[in-house]
């Protein structure tokens, strides 16, 4: 069997590598020289802490499996298993997580309460002032600038997959080809469309309007630490976004303590996770109301910053870049992704969101098996 995959984000590298595993050749198509999108601007956190029971859950833990293994025959990835750890100052935000920690999943997901100083045990640099953390043990890591290209690399030394730069598909042309902006045609037994935040054009004219928005995020990173930051770390405003944590408590939360305000305009949580290189990956607020702004602001910066110092009890590195990145995520939140077949051969597998570098093996799995590679 032939697959033909366009986009060369996570998803499309994800649905190329399955492909290839089940012996299959791949012609992966890009309309830039790299990936440039959501796939690359985010945390490379495989978050399975805060997703919601049931399907998303279950993507998630079945992904971070697949994570795993992949990573141990692509080291270039940078997986590691480093769990994460959400730091509670007060009672309220404690209770949240002990209605977390007290989920029926909670197992599964490794959600284990911690004291102030056990956190400490686990992540030394956490040395401001919290009264309990949530460990979740299942949480992992990966290098997102730099993830794709590992795996590229290991698909293109199997000979069965060829990566095709600077080409935008204009046209699915009949059943199982497309044809790039540079009036080549290619055929194979199928047709993969993952291209992420690319909504309009080709996407519209083949899937018509799809349940699918796009959202916009800031994010920075850092000089090197210093020291090992040796789990991903949250925040108590992450309770209020991921689903895994709504229940009487969060209520209470929410109608007893107010959001920053900078934090609520901006719909923020902290997101925190240690680069190979020592910097750290800060982040990140949500922008849903199109047109999108062409510039970044400093308050939400400056938010993270005195979040992150408070956990650290020490000053943050000097920052060395901030950026903004737009990924696309389904209307109805609890679909882990929008899989549309769009003509006969041909798919489109967009939407997933937040959970794109989380769920993306799974998600490509899935196509796989639906498909019946």
């Amino acid at each position: 069997m032939k697959v033909i995959v366009v986009g060369a984000g996570v998803v499309g590298t994800m649905h190329a590598w399955h492909a290839v595993e089940r012996g299959h050749e791949v012609v992966h198509i890009e309309r830039e020289a790299e990936a440039r999108g959501a796939s690359l601007r985010n945390f490379g956190q495989i978050w399975v802490s805060g997703r919601a029971g049931g399907e998303e859950l279950d993507t998630a833990l079945r992904a971070r499996e697949l994570w795993e293994g992949i990573g141990a025959r692509v080291p270039g990835l940078g997986f590691r298993a480093i769990g994460s750890l959400t730091p509670v100052r007060n009672e309220l935000e404690r209770a949240v997580a002990e209605a977390a920690a007290a989920r029926p999943d909670a197992a599964a997901r490794g959600y284990e309460l911690l004291t102030a100083d056990e956190a400490r045990a686990v992540n030394p640099a956490l040395r401001g002032e919290f009264e309990a953390a949530l460990r979740c043990e299942r949480d992992a890591a990966v290098e997102p600038r730099t993830a794709q290209l590992a795996l590229r690399e290991a698909l293109l030394a199997t000979g069965r997959y060829t990566f095709l730069p600077d080409r935008e598909v204009r046209d699915v042309v009949g059943e199982h080809a497309v044809r790039d902006d540079r009036g080549e045609t290619h055929s194979g037994d199928a047709v993969v469309l993952c291209t992420g935040a690319w909504l309009s054009g080709l996407v519209r004219e083949v899937a018509g309007e799809i349940p699918v928005r796009r959202v916009r995020l800031q994010m920075m990173q850092t000089d090197p630490l210093g020291e090992p930051l040796t789990t991903s770390v949250a925040d108590a405003d992450s309770f209020r976004y991921y689903p895994a944590y709504a229940s009487g408590a969060l209520d209470a939360l929410n109608a007893g303590q107010a959001q920053d305000p900078t934090a609520a305009a901006h719909r923020m949580q902290l997101l925190m996770v240690q680069r190979l290189d020592g910097g750290l990956t800060i982040g990140d607020t949500h922008e849903y109301e199109h047109p999108f702004a062409f510039d970044t602001l400093e308050d939400p910066y400056e938010h993270l910053t005195r979040v992150v110092e408070s956990f650290l009890g020490r000053p943050l590195p000097r920052i060395r870049r901030r950026w903004a990145g737009v990924y696309a995520q389904c209307v109805d939140t609890t679909r882990v992704v929008h899989r549309q077949k769009v003509r006969d051969g041909v798919w489109l597998v967009t939407g997933p969101g937040g959970r794109g570098m989380t769920c993306s093996p799974a998600i490509a799995e899935t196509t796989a098996n639906e498909l019946g590679w």
